[in-house]
């Protein structure tokens, strides 16, 4: 990432800020003197913020999020415009629709609605409508066109919004603070940088400053997505990241499976319950053969017990009949 030199932020009057009287006392670090009445920006500090804020958005680029572009000043519109082009990032230059971050699915809405009139006039159901509706129908495409053609592209919420001039697009900067985006700003010396995550100070006003500022951001993101091309690149050609993964894959599932059979050898094991319950069965039926053996062994005593009365009665029977005779 080539670095600016402090002679090109000099000869570009980055330094140059506003009068003394509309000067914003938050802006007082990064105000190096006042002279002719004129507060002069202390280009050191910008040098330092501006590689940090560049550093910053290369790597939101290279993570292949978007970050959006926002200048609707006179001076800034075309270039921005021009140069945010290039590298592919959605911007606004016309007026700022309110609540476009906030209220960010009824902006998706209207462009799709774009799409649709697109769709329309390809389809070839355009032709069948009146002169009349289609003149309305074209109308509304421009002025869609115009608003919002920019940030077709932009499926979601920005990861990063870029403000030229803070000071007139204080709703985009509220927005962006209310949902937690980062906001990278050129912030002159009648802005409020507080509410700034990433403030560049700098002259907002000349086209030679604002076009300095945007083509080193510009590069730097331009290198982030060059970086992020060419890591996919190489993981096309190199297979071995996706090899390893794809074994980690089959360890997993061979872990599973290893883990099913384990279900299904343990399984088995629970037949010792099932023998175990005839045991308990049997134990019973043991205990009831004891039962059993007293029962025949008293049936065999009174057996005995009957048979030594009946004998002893008829010793007594013997024993009157012998007295008799």
């Amino acid at each position: 990432m080539p670095k600016t030199s402090f002679k090109e932020l000099l000869d570009a009057g980055v330094h140059f800020g506003h009068l003394k009287r509309k000067w914003n006392p938050a802006m007082a670090p990064y105000i190096f003197m006042e002279k002719n009445g004129i507060h002069i920006i202390d280009l050191n500090k910008t040098e330092i913020k501006l590689e940090q804020a560049s550093s910053a958005m290369k790597q939101i680029a290279k993570s292949g999020r978007k970050i959006l572009f926002v200048a609707t000043k006179k001076q800034a519109k075309d270039i921005v415009a021009e140069k945010v082009k290039t590298i592919n990032m959605p911007y606004v230059t016309e007026r700022w629709p309110g609540g476009m971050l906030t209220n960010f699915p009824t902006i998706r809405k209207a462009v799709k609605k774009m799409s649709a009139i697109d769709k329309m006039a390809t389809d070839g159901t355009f032709d069948t409508l009146s002169k009349r509706e289609r003149l309305q129908i074209t109308r509304q495409r421009a002025k869609l066109e115009k608003n919002l053609g920019s940030i077709s592209d932009l499926t979601r919420l920005p990861a990063a919004m870029f403000i030229v001039d803070v000071h007139k697009e204080y709703i985009a900067v509220r927005e962006a603070n209310r949902l937690n985006i980062p906001v990278f700003a050129m912030v002159d010396t009648n802005s409020d940088p507080r509410n700034i995550d990433f403030p560049i100070p700098a002259n907002d006003d000349a086209s030679k400053s604002i076009s300095l500022i945007i083509d080193y951001v510009a590069e730097a993101i331009a290198e982030g997505l060059n970086e992020r091309k060419m890591e996919k690149e190489k993981e096309e050609k190199d297979p071995k990241p996706r090899t390893e993964k794809k074994v980690e894959k089959v360890e997993v599932k061979g872990e599973k499976r290893t883990r099913i059979s384990k279900v299904e050898v343990e399984a088995p094991k629970e037949e010792p319950k099932a023998k175990e319950e005839p045991k308990a069965e049997e134990a019973p039926a043991a205990k009831e053969e004891p039962k059993a053996e007293e029962a025949s062994s008293a049936k065999e005593a009174e057996a005995t017990e009957g048979t030594e009365a009946k004998a002893e009665a008829t010793e007594g029977t013997e024993a009157k009949a012998e007295e008799s005779k």
